[in-house]
């Protein structure tokens, strides 16, 4: 499988492809397409256009219909573009199809997430868990890289082939290597285990969100510790634990992996111990970009993640971040009239409907440290009572 190169120019280009359906609607992909560009930006790629088709389900050859692939084909030609990437997974045939007709290299969603992935990853286990997920992406689609061998047949309809031969060859290399990587990555699994068991029953606290909500910078103010954090998708990879006291309380606090949108399959199978971090852990932090214009989106996108690997029903303090840069808002949101305000104080951000939720709710700003005191008592509040509740003689700490 091809990975993205950066050495044909300084700054590769691209183009999307988004499709409108009965169940997406144009403004919901044009979201998906400002997602997905961030996505490209964070390999360094430049998304010059995007193209959106309207039909009733994907083109089961070409994913799109054959007018507008010809008429991404002419603009590729005239404006030197190198990647054409679409917002959804495509099939073998599909990808095959496309790149036969446009003579460029096609990105679908989940490969351009798992090359972001495999640039992040630092630690063995968070490669081992990429490459996992590469090879289980890479099984299905073999046939497309072997689209040469069907010249050097000379047309013959003779079945059993050199291609499909070096194919069955390749099939049997990629499984084995599977079998590897998840035996190696079930030994690093039950060596994280052993880890958390040994931290004993501290309480512990998992930092979860859309990725780039601020997670890294919240573990960085809350711990003092220099976690890597920086404004691009997936910054962090490898779980992060740090052991935090809140007024005499010490308190275990992770920063996991962010979630996103039609997160890879594979992708969530290879990360099971960092979801391991959040199944087993006693307090979740759910962090909310609020300054995102579909912050909501995100915020469910979380939630059914966390309800896909049963860890909802846990205690949660819902952690608005970067109320400094929150505008979005309308008049029916709060309980007084007016033009649209784009200067929101902490104290109308209070009297909100995110403030009415059943989880417990604080509004901080990360970056300019505002707030962060509310947040720490917060969370002091409901780590006492699951502390006391295993240590009923500690009543001094409190």
């Amino acid at each position: 499988m091809a990975k993205l190169h950066f050495t044909d120019r300084v700054v590769p280009r691209a183009v999307l492809i988004g499709l409108v359906t009965p169940e997406v609607s144009f403004e919901k992909q044009t979201e998906y397409l400002d997602e997905l560009a961030f996505l490209s930006k964070t390999l360094g790629i430049e998304v010059i256009k995007s193209f959106t088709q309207q039909l009733a389900h994907p083109d089961i050859r070409t994913f799109i219909g054959k007018g507008k692939l010809l008429e991404i084909k002419k603009y590729t030609k005239e404006n030197e573009i190198d990647y054409v990437i679409f917002d959804d997974d495509l099939s073998a045939s599909q990808m095959r199809n496309i790149e036969k007709e446009l003579k460029l290299q096609i990105y679908d969603r989940s490969l351009l997430i798992l090359d972001i992935f495999q640039y992040r990853a630092q630690t063995a286990q968070a490669k081992t868990q990429v490459e996992l997920a590469r090879y289980q992406y890479l099984l299905p689609r073999l046939t497309r890289m072997w689209t040469h061998l069907e010249r050097q047949r000379g047309g013959t309809s003779t079945r059993g082939g050199a291609g499909e031969k070096e194919i069955e060859t390749d099939r049997r290399i990629i499984r084995d290597k599977i079998a590897l990587l998840k035996k190696k990555l079930k030994t690093i699994d039950k060596q994280m285990a052993t880890q958390r068991q040994n931290r004993g029953k501290m309480v512990r606290v998992a930092l979860v969100g859309y990725t780039n909500v601020g997670k890294s910078t919240i573990m960085n103010l809350l711990s003092k510790s220099n976690v890597f954090a920086e404004d691009k998708l997936f910054a962090t990879l490898d779980t992060t634990v740090r052991k935090i006291t809140i007024h005499n309380l010490p308190l275990l606090l992770t920063d996991t992996v962010g979630f996103i949108r039609k997160l890879p399959h594979q992708l969530v199978e290879s990360f099971k111990s960092t979801l391991d971090e959040v199944r087993e852990a006693d307090i979740l932090l759910h962090v909310v970009d609020i300054s995102h214009p579909q912050f909501e989106d995100h915020w469910r996108a979380v939630d059914e993640t966390l309800g896909e690997i049963d860890s909802k029903d846990k205690p949660t303090i819902l952690v608005f971040n970067k109320i400094d840069q929150y505008s979005h808002l309308n008049e029916s949101e709060f309980d007084y009239t007016g033009d649209r305000v784009h200067h929101i104080s902490l104290k109308d951000l209070q009297a909100s409907w995110m403030n009415r939720t059943e989880n417990r709710s604080v509004f901080i700003s990360a970056k300019k440290k505002e707030n962060i005191d509310e947040l720490r008592n917060s969370l002091y509040e409901v780590a006492k009572s699951i502390h006391a509740s295993r240590y009923p003689y500690q009543d001094f700490l409190y």
